[in-house]
Formats: C-alpha cells, structure tokens, sequence
C-alpha cells in the first residue's frame, strides 16, 4: 500500500505555468479525486505523479521515498485512460494480460489473473473479442479489468467515464466505487465532473489555475465551501450566485429584486443559496417574488427557472408542480442556508 506526497510542486510548459506550487497528501488506501474544468492543471498533476511529465520544481515521494527520478515502468502505477487504450489486434483476454507479460510471468499466471479479473469486470463471455466489436462500456471495463490485473501501488485514473453516455457512467461509477472499496488501492482520480468527484471520492481537491482551492471531503466541499468559485462548482445544478447590493434589512438584486433578508454587511455582496433550500410559495412568506422564467421536469422534482437581470436562479419544487411560463411565484427559504462572499475576491464572509 502506498502513501502519496506532493511537495511544492511547480509544472511550466514555456511561459505558462500550469501548477503553482501544489502541496498534497493522499492517504495510503485513499480515493482522492481532482475535480476542476479544462486547463486548471489536475492531468498535468496527475501525469507527474504517474513519471510522464517531469516537474519543474518540487517533489514527489510514495511512502516517503523521492520518486522524481524513477521511471514509469518502475512507479508500479497502473493507469486508466479517457479514450481507453485497448490494442486493436488483441483480444480482451490479450490486453488484459499485457500488463502480467511484460512482467514476465507464465502463461498459466496469465490466464488465471484475467479470469479473476474479468470475473470483477463481469467481461468473463467477451474474452476472445477485440475491441471493435465491444461497446463503450465494455471496452472501459477492458481497460479497468487491465489495470486491476496485477495489484499495483497506485491507481491513476483520468477522466474514465467521459466517453460514455449517461447511463453507462452511472453504472460504471458503481463498477469503480466497488472496485475501490474490494481493492483497497492508493487512487488519484482526475475529473471534471462534480457527481463523480461527490460519488467516488474520499476527498476531493478543486482545482483552479494550478492551485488547489478547497481539499476536503465531498459532504464538507458541498456544504461548506471556502469561495464562490468552489460554491458554484460542486452541485447539480450548482449553487445560485447572485449579486446584491445590500441595505440594513434586504439585498437588491439585479433587474430591482428586493430580497427580504439580514446580510452580513451592507454594500455589494454576492449571495449564494441552493436550488433545494428553496422553497416554492404563494402565502405572505415568501422572501421575493418573481416570474417563471422556465420550468424542466425532472422525475422527482420540477426546476424552477427565475430571472434576475442577467442572472438565473434556480428553485427545486415539488414534481406534481406544473406552472406556466410568467407565472408569479413567492420564493422562501431560511437565511441560515444562505452563503454570503466577498464580490471581488470570492471568499466566503461567515
């Protein structure tokens, strides 16, 4: 089992600095996921780890032995792909196996670690098939089955489930949270989906220009966040955002919406509050009233649309609720679910 440390990490390609001095810990037998949008350096940490990209400064340790300089192939680190990385021309049982004949061991070693592996995988009636002829799902579970084969220090995983439609990267987040809790491998899980990063992970680290913003557990992330940035990137949909100019007793939002609340301060804040700590009401309680701007059927809830100038606000109501599009509707909530943040730095004012 193996304990991860990053220590003051750097990463430049050029003029551009991708990782800015980036300080982390994974805990042996920990999934830690890297959640973040496109450019804000969680691949590139991801493939330092993995001995593909070489940092400019700082260092690497697994177990508190210095990693910087030991290639790849001798990380021990088992990788799983976006685009999957299967061979062509091998079978499913062949690919499954390459990672055990570079290793060198016999055919029979081979042949009774892809049953068990496969068996994990439920691929046990695809082995004599090649790629081609798998569907996206499948071919993923190829490549998980891969990396499993052998019980490897680390797992690396980047984006995984981004090809596959929803339904499958349902199911397969299942496949990966089971495989995570059977195996009991060191996982470092790059995503920019915040559903995975709330399912999978143990900790989540979000990432922006760089730099981690929050690290914490899913729960904590999700309920209490240290910025706006990190406010409106976790959750589904995320965290309404609105800016204010607030007075003594309420906060005016754009478009001239009064919002009967107590603010923290007065001046220009940016309020935050969540779709499902909202409220839909026709009594005298509401705290502001507003036209329906949209309406999305869910399932088990309908989404509420509102508009404030150029700002949406979205409010979870009941799934029997049906409005029309302009229809005026009293919004309540209570103030302790409200998040306030400085508008121009971002950060949280408690």
């Amino acid at each position: 089992m193996t304990q991860i440390s990053l220590r003051g990490l750097h990463k430049t390609f050029g003029t551009t600095q991708v990782v800015r001095d980036l300080n982390l810990d994974i805990a042996d037998q920990e999934f830690l996921v890297l959640l973040g949008p496109s450019g804000c350096g969680k691949t590139t940490t991801m493939r330092m780890v993995a001995g593909l990209e070489q940092p400019t400064h700082g260092e690497i340790t697994f177990d508190g032995n210095r990693i910087n300089e030991v290639p790849t192939q001798q990380r021990d680190v088992a990788m799983v792909f976006q685009n999957y990385g299967l061979y062509p021309h091998m079978t499913v049982a062949e690919n499954i196996a390459y990672p055990l004949k570079l290793r060198g061991a016999s055919l029979a070693e081979r042949d009774a670690a892809v049953q068990k592996a496969a068996a994990r995988v439920e691929l046990g009636p695809y082995l004599q098939r090649r790629p081609r002829e798998l569907s996206g799902g499948q071919r993923q579970r190829v490549a998980l089955a891969r990396s499993i084969v052998r019980k490897p220090r680390v797992f690396l995983m980047d984006e995984p489930l981004s090809n596959l439609d929803a339904k499958l990267r349902v199911a397969m987040r299942a496949e990966i949270k089971h495989l995570a809790y059977e195996l009991q491998v060191t996982t470092l899980y790059v995503t920019h989906d915040q559903i995975e990063a709330m399912t999978l992970a143990n900790r989540v680290a979000i990432m922006k220009d760089g730099v981690i913003m929050q690290l914490a557990p899913p729960e904590e992330i999700y309920n209490d966040p240290v910025n706006a940035y990190v406010a409106g990137f976790i959750g589904s949909p995320a965290m309404n955002l609105v800016g204010v100019n607030a007075a003594a007793s309420h906060v005016t939002a754009d478009g001239g919406v009064n919002i009967q609340i107590r603010p923290p301060r007065q001046g220009p804040l940016t309020m935050g509050i969540r779709a499902e700590d909202m409220q839909l009401t026709t009594g005298t309680d509401a705290n502001f009233a507003a036209d329906v701007y949209a309406f999305e059927l869910l399932g088990d809830a309908t989404m509420v649309t509102f508009k404030f100038g150029s700002t949406s606000i979205a409010a979870k109501g009941d799934k029997n609720l049906r409005l029309k599009f302009g229809d005026r509707v009293g919004v309540r909530f209570n103030a302790s679910r409200i998040y306030w943040f400085d508008p121009v730095t971002g950060e949280r004012i408690r």
